[in-house]
């Protein structure tokens, strides 16, 4: 107990600024949902859409990146600064090119949005905010690389004082530019979309001004890099998808539900997925220790580091959950005053409480054992838990019962449940044979 007690505290003393930095990326989402509230139901269920899509392919394109910080990590602990910097120019080069890819594709699905089963009047309105949220996704990724680096550096409070100035910046824009303060249009949704890709670019200058600073010494191309980095990368990026993409079927659902469920849905997510942040960032924190604990050749230190962040994320998700339990009502009408959106998204954190306490087990599960380099066999469990068990699960409980939306969110709770478990007992029995 003494060693897992001594290592959580290292380990929290790094995910600290990783869960603000992951928080206050939440929060740009947040105050676009409460500003986008008060414009309109139609309007809120309309970002929700956007954002379903949107984070399909942002997970895709992370997974892809994910190398980067795990790869860095193991070669600081192993004292390899060239090494170190040859993963930040490579990362790059992925970045720009999963941007721009996931980007046009997002952006190509444009004529075809109201094949999704939105409500005709949320389809007529998401367009332009629609195609900025697609054209973000190119700065987000390559700040995601450049952060990753100086995270696995034990550098985090660089990307962190970055992203809480964007938090700033964007409510200000948002002021801004959806009422037309200040002399500046008033574009309604599509404003919100204009400050968010905004801060996003300002983000990315940054970041790589503060880089420059440094100068690391960097080397030509490497295939044999890249082929690394594809080789964790496209089995993480699946195990994303598939979490992600049963989160946006879920999305779908709950506008086949109609508009009042899907903007719902959207007050009760963002909520859990605020709170999903803590243990979020807990998770890279947990997989950069691990990874670094190996280039140091601690392999004794592996299971303490990884149960000890589950321990901690149980007992943080449980104090969230009665939060949820208790004052889902006074959360929902911070997002909107609609009574019918605040009573059913009221309903949904209720089954919020229960299913975030699987969510923060299966992250920081799944990224110990990206911290080990095993991603296959977990993007296996993924696919299990959530198309095999959750997705149907789902639909079931909500056209096939009266629970409806509740329903819905009732399936996605057993997904992360399944997922939790078989992820931990997997990292469980590696970990075992890897100390002895």
């Amino acid at each position: 107990m003494q060693i897992v007690l001594k290592e959580l505290r290292l380990t929290l003393a790094l995910a600290l600024p990783m869960v603000v930095a992951q928080v206050s990326q939440m929060l740009i989402g947040i105050t676009d949902a409460a500003m986008i509230g008060r414009v309109g139901t139609v309007e809120l269920a309309a970002s929700a859409f956007s954002g379903g899509v949107f984070g399909l392919f942002y997970v895709a394109g992370i997974g892809l990146l994910i190398p980067v910080g795990v790869f860095t990590a193991r070669d600081h602990g192993a004292g390899d600064d060239a090494g170190c910097a040859a993963w930040l120019k490579h990362g790059k080069a992925v970045a720009l090119v999963a941007g721009t890819g996931c980007a046009g594709l997002m952006a190509a699905l444009t004529p075809w949005l109201h094949r999704f089963g939105q409500p005709a009047e949320v389809v007529a309105v998401v367009k332009p905010f629609y195609l900025l949220y697609a054209l973000s996704l190119i700065p987000v990724f390559y700040f995601q690389v450049q952060r990753q680096y100086l995270d696995a550096l034990g550098r985090p409070w660089v990307g962190t004082t970055i992203m809480l100035a964007d938090v700033a910046l964007n409510a200000l824009l948002n002021w801004g530019l959806i009422w037309g303060h200040w002399g500046l249009p008033a574009l309604g949704l599509t404003g919100a979309g204009v400050a968010t890709l905004t801060v996003r670019v300002l983000a990315v200058a940054t970041i790589a001004f503060w880089l420059r600073r440094e100068r690391p010494a960097q080397g030509g191309w490497e295939r044999a890099r890249f082929r690394e980095m594809l080789h964790m990368g496209v089995p993480a990026s699946g195990s994303l998808l598939f979490e992600c993409g049963a989160f946006s079927a879920a999305m779908l659902m709950m506008g086949w539900l109609g508009a009042t469920a899907l903007a719902a849905h959207q007050v009760a997510l963002s909520c859990a997925a605020f709170t999903f942040m803590f243990p979020l960032g807990l998770s890279m924190a947990t997989s950069i220790r691990i990874s670094k604990a190996r280039g140091e050749g601690r392999m004794e230190a592996l299971r303490p580091i990884g149960f000890g962040s589950l321990g901690f994320t149980s007992l943080l998700m449980l104090a969230f959950a009665v939060v949820f339990g208790f004052g889902g009502t006074v959360l929902a009408r911070g997002f909107t005053p609609d009574p019918a959106v605040v009573a059913l998204a009221a309903q949904l954190l209720v089954v919020a409480a229960i299913f975030q306490l699987f969510d923060g087990g299966q992250v920081v599960s799944v990224a110990a054992l990206r911290g080990l380099t095993d991603v296959k066999v977990p993007t296996v469990i993924t696919f299990i838990a959530y198309w095999v068990v959750s997705l149907p699960l789902a639909y079931v409980l909500a056209f096939h019962t009266r629970l409806g939306a509740i329903g819905v969110w009732a399936g996605l709770a057993s997904g992360l449940a399944c997922a939790a478990v078989l992820l931990a007992w997997r990292f469980r029995g590696l970990t075992r044979s890897r100390a002895a």
